[in-house]
């Protein structure tokens, strides 16, 4: 393979990202609130749009609805969500964060900073302006194949 190959590229981004959730999702991993990086997702979600439904969610996020209400069950279940309202249909009832969601969301946007901050420490702010412009062009040329 060559030094600079599209694969090489590509299997770096994608193992410095791997890195990176394992990482952020390590101070999780063995208390019952543990999530996945879809389950946080969700978490983020509904941090952004309180009172907000399973059909916006899906609606939002492209995912298949079916997928996302096993989510939002067992988010409910571990007691990281709950019912912004009591009664009405299930479907289209509006979700929150419990005060628990909020802080495994809380945990993990700090730990997402901190990590972000970790990853380019060290680096210029030049260097740090031409990384971006590089992995948006990177970016846009995936957006040219959708």
């Amino acid at each position: 393979m060559s030094t600079n190959s599209a694969d090489e590229v590509m299997d770096l981004v994608h193992r410095v990202m791997h890195r990176f959730r394992a990482l952020q999702y390590q101070g999780l991993r063995d208390r019952p609130e543990a999530v996945t990086h879809l389950e946080s997702k969700v978490l983020g979600f509904f941090s952004h749009h309180p009172g907000a439904t399973l059909s916006a969610l899906a609606e939002h996020s492209g995912r298949d609805k079916a997928q996302l209400a096993r989510l939002v069950k067992r988010l409910l279940e571990i007691g990281l969500l709950e019912h912004a309202e009591a009664g009405g249909d299930r479907r289209s009832q509006p979700l929150k964060l419990s005060d628990a969601g909020a802080a495994v969301q809380r945990e993990l946007q700090q730990q997402h900073r901190r990590l972000a901050q970790a990853a380019v420490h060290g680096l210029s702010a030049a260097e740090r302006s031409e990384l971006l412009r590089l992995l948006r062009h990177v970016d846009t040329q995936l957006d040219a194949e959708d």
